[in-house]
């Protein structure tokens, strides 16, 4: 089974960017202990610090889904959910050669 890669690109309006970074670093820890999680990396554009991205790899995609209901994503979007500009997420495969 190939692992699921996904990134999320979450864009927040300039005024809440620290609010926002707050509450998202505040994810990674129970992140990282879900079933499934390979990696959950959170980075800051070097052009724009409004913009961060995850970079994130799960076992499976039933892995990532479970994480995108769990108690501590809905909570953080429940607070940053308002002070965002977009949220963009792509999930991958790697292409084997």
């Amino acid at each position: 089974m190939n692992t699921l890669t996904c990134i999320a690109k979450i864009t927040a309006q300039e005024e809440h960017k620290e609010i926002v970074l707050s509450e998202l670093t505040k994810i990674i820890n129970p992140t990282q202990k879900e079933n499934g999680c390979i990696n959950y990396d959170l980075h800051i554009d070097n052009e724009n610090d409004s913009i961060f991205i995850f970079h994130e790899n799960w076992e499976s995609e039933q892995d990532l889904n479970a994480h995108l209901e769990s108690s501590h994503i809905k909570e953080c979007f429940e607070v940053i959910g308002e002070m965002l500009d977009s949220v963009e997420i792509s999930r991958l495969t790697k292409v084997i050669v």
